[in-house]
């Protein structure tokens, strides 16, 4: 497969893990399926979610690159030595994003969330539970471990599930497009270097 190729396939291939991202954090803005979050973030939200890890991270800060990632494959202005010049700097860029998007959602696992929470002692208060000393908690290890304990999140319903599947999704995302744009750094570096298939084609 020729530079050009490769890099067409990568800027498409990229589109869906940018959406995927994109749409997640938006979901995560709105924990329990309610917009009373939305309306209090400081008191309600994770502050990850706010992080737009997903959103600008491995979102906009890799689709911007993929469009342009995608026009090196196409015959035209793109289709050169000074193109794939340009692709490699993008391409940094959407490492840069993905790398962020990975760090955001790793916090967010390890964390938990921002939620209405009842203490082993009765006491409920809007915290972030999971953050808190394990010891105080009564656990041993990370609250990953320990599903019996989701139930005490009394508000918004269910939403430590719902916080563990949108951040995971999210990782694997900024994950597989991190890989795509170092690759597309290196296929850029062998197209700036050799030229691209324009001329045989």
């Amino acid at each position: 497969m020729c530079t050009g190729k490769c890099s067409k396939f990568i800027g498409i291939s990229l589109y869906p893990f940018c959406f995927i991202s994109i749409i997640c954090n938006i979901l995560l803005l709105f924990p329990g399926w309610k917009v009373d979050a939305v309306q209090d973030p400081e008191t309600k939200l994770t502050p990850e979610v706010l992080y737009l890890g997903g959103l600008m991270g491995s979102g906009v800060m890799v689709l911007i690159p993929a469009i342009y990632i995608q026009c090196t494959g196409k015959r035209g202005c793109c289709n050169n030595r000074c193109g794939m010049f340009l692709s490699i700097i993008l391409a940094a860029v959407g490492v840069i994003g993905g790398l962020y998007g990975v760090v955001v959602s790793i916090l967010g696992l390890i964390n938990g969330p921002r939620c209405l929470y009842q203490f082993i002692n009765g006491r409920i208060d809007w915290v972030i539970p999971f953050k808190i000393d394990l010891e105080y908690l009564n656990l041993e290890r990370s609250y990953l471990f320990h599903k019996e304990v989701w139930t005490r999140c009394v508000e918004p319903s269910g939403v430590v599930e719902f916080n563990i599947i949108l951040f995971s999704t999210i990782l694997a995302s900024s994950i597989i497009v991190l890989v795509l744009c170092a690759i597309q750094m290196l296929n850029g570096l062998f197209g700036c270097i050799c030229g691209t298939c324009r001329n045989k084609e």
